[in-house]
């Protein structure tokens, strides 16, 4: 069996920041995989077993399920089985941090609310340190993510545990008829007679194998992930160190001014410290154990009291008492691949639920067979880009840590924009074109490859001031944005007229996978629970079930009406917008004449795949620039 966009070599991380590993039949080989117990029970037939509900396996389930089949056990069969070997969700303590990227995609999602009313925020961070000089000081403080070097919609960390996280999703994908099927361990899979995949698990509570039939495998499962095991060449890669850390969750008494504020602490006697407030008036510190680089830490000093100890040593002149404690760790650093790495930036979460959605649409467009298989091998070459980065930051980060303060600093002002993960961008590839070719003298903010920059607009139909980037609801759609200064010198040259053609078109690759798109939604309908009804998701399915058109005008709302668009845009009269809030056009491409217009399009996890500008009189080559670039679906 080989692999389908698996990540050899670029694993899963802590148990709690797991990145999406994936396999899929084939009649090649089956090299690596296990026979099947004959003893074991059948449990069904699904398309996808997910192994792991942590942030990524619940991720990829919900985005999977949302997008892809409405779950009717009768007529479809279970389209998802989410495995997991623990007796329950999590309730404490592990991964905390959400970065903007990720407020902004769960934004999307509509999963933020609760998360942003019960979680603490982050908007700024201090630097302190003491030397055989002097005693421990604050050296600096700063803004965490200036909005001149990052722009994010919500430049702050949202601080709330993984159990918070986790119910969030469950809780919605449970009213999407998808539950996490608890004790149950993945033991092996192969590859059936069928050319599918025979996926063994233990039900724990019975002592007995089960065996599911299903199309793909996709483990969510940690730096010792099971699922890996069955995928040929795929090693872990990288180093460990001994670098220790112990953190702790708890409400604390002290008289140190930066409580909550984001704190870095380098201490010439003990070390470094961070501390990070937390919800319900919580503070976790992660207190570092080696004395000196390099040192291994007895396991026997990983204990509360220990860390307890050591932090307030640390922090002297100043007193720390603890009120309580919700939940201790401990973990040695490591910069492995994937996701094996320190929890000192909060990446580790963020990151696998961002390897997840990367893999739900593709997966999505691949099972429905609206895209080739080959689809999938983006999502290794795009995201262990990511990883990569990931891994090079963090040694960088950690050492920067044992530097000191200027160091640090230094650090995060270089990266900040990748912490925060506006700044993760990939290369060329058939989703994403290689350049903006000159198309005049605009200067381009937009580029391929990198997130759509948040902007402000006015909803033409109600005359709501809406950002955006986040308006449009995450159905799996592509997104395309006519940018148009002066919609009736568009409307008289026909530009808008002429590239709407690529819907009509019996010949059109567009035309011709809407239509397959269709009949596939009509049969396998998108996984809808009765919060949907309030987002009314079909506002934006209007034209196609693959793609979302949006006008971005500016023209004002007096000078032309819905009626004299194009008939796709006048079904697509909820993503009409007028551009007299911030200049979202000269935001995203620069100054562009009434004489011309832009498209920008935009991927489902909401990364720019191309754009362009062209005089009004060539809207037949935008046509083909757009047909080209959908030439990927089947």
């Amino acid at each position: 069996m080989k692999r389908t966009a698996s990540q050899a070599g670029l694993l899963a991380g802590e148990s709690d920041t797991r990145q999406p590993n994936t396999m899929a039949p084939s009649a090649d080989h089956d090299q690596g995989f296990a026979n099947i117990d004959t003893d074991a029970a059948p449990a069904g037939e699904t398309t996808v077993v997910i192994v792991g509900a942590g942030p990524s396996g619940l991720m990829l389930a919900w985005v999977y399920a949302y997008h892809s089949f409405k779950v009717n056990l009768t007529r479809l069969g279970t389209p998802i089985v989410l495995l997991d070997d623990r007796p329950d969700k999590t309730s404490t303590g592990k991964a905390d941090g959400i970065q903007p990227k990720t407020i902004e995609t769960l934004k999307q999602l509509r999963l933020a609310d609760k998360l942003l009313r019960d979680g603490a925020r982050i908007y700024d961070i201090s630097f302190w340190d003491s030397t055989e000089s002097h005693p421990l000081r604050r050296k600096s403080r700063q803004t965490h993510y200036p909005d001149h070097l990052v722009g994010a919609s919500d430049p702050y960390i949202l601080l709330v545990h993984q159990g918070m996280l986790e119910d969030v999703l469950i809780d919605d994908l449970a009213g999407r008829g998808v539950t996490v099927t608890r004790n149950s361990s993945f033991l092996s899979c192969s590859r059936n007679p069928s050319g599918k995949l025979d996926v063994v698990y233990e039900d724990q509570r019975t002592n007995t194998k089960k065996v599911i039939q299903t199309e793909y495998l996709v483990g969510c499962d940690g730096a010792r992930s099971s699922v890996r095991e069955f995928i040929p060449d795929a090693q872990l890669e990288g180093e460990m160190t001994n670098a220790s850390w112990g953190v702790l969750d708890g409400v604390i008494e002290t008289d140190f001014p930066d409580l909550w504020s984001k704190v870095a602490v380098r201490t010439h006697t003990v070390g470094s410290i961070l501390w990070i407030p937390r919800e319900r008036g919580m503070t976790r510190l992660y207190v570092e154990l080696s004395a000196t680089a390099g040192e291994r830490v007895d396991k026997a000093k990983a204990t509360p009291q220990y860390v307890m100890e050591r932090a307030k040593e640390a922090m002297r002149p100043f007193s720390l008492e603890w009120k309580s404690i919700e939940w201790f760790g401990n973990y040695v650093v490591g910069q492995r691949a994937g996701h094996c790495h320190s929890a000192l930036a909060a990446q580790g979460a963020n990151t696998s639920m961002h390897d997840s959605f990367n893999l739900a649409w593709k997966l999505n467009l691949v099972a429905r067979g609206l895209a080739s298989p080959s689809l999938l091998g983006t999502y290794e070459n795009e995201r262990r880009k990511i990883a990569n980065d990931l891994i090079a930051f963090d040694a960088e980060h950690c050492a920067a840590f044992e530097a000191g303060e200027a160091a640090l600093a230094r650090n995060f002002d270089e990266n900040i924009r990748f912490i925060s993960g506006v700044g993760a961008e990939y290369d060329a590839s058939i989703l994403t074109q290689t350049k903006v070719p000159d198309a005049g003298k605009e200067a381009r903010r937009l580029k391929p490859g990198a997130l759509l920059i948040p902007a402000k607009a006015t909803r033409y139909i109600d005359a709501n001031p809406v950002d955006i980037q986040l308006d449009v609801p995450l159905l799996g759609q592509f997104r395309l944005y006519f940018l148009v200064p002066n919609v009736s010198a568009a409307k008289e040259k026909g530009f808008l007229e002429v590239v709407c053609r690529f819907l009509s078109s019996p010949t059109s690759v567009l035309a011709i996978s809407a239509e397959k798109a269709k009949e596939s939604y009509a049969s396998r309908s998108r996984g809808w629970s009765a919060t949907d009804a309030y987002q009314v998701p079909e506002r934006y399915t209007t034209v196609s079930e693959i793609l979302t058109l949006s006008l971005i005008s500016g023209s004002k709302r007096e000078v032309f009406e819905i009626a004299d668009l194009p008939l796709a845009l006048q079904k697509s009269r909820w993503t009409v917008y007028l551009d007299d809030v911030e200049g979202c056009i000269g935001k995203w491409v620069g100054q562009l004449p009434g004489t011309r217009a832009g498209i920008v399009l935009v991927r489902p996890d909401g990364y720019v795949a191309g754009l362009r500008a062209w005089d009004l009189g060539e809207g037949e080559v935008a046509r083909r620039w757009v047909e080209e670039y959908f030439g990927f679906l089947s």
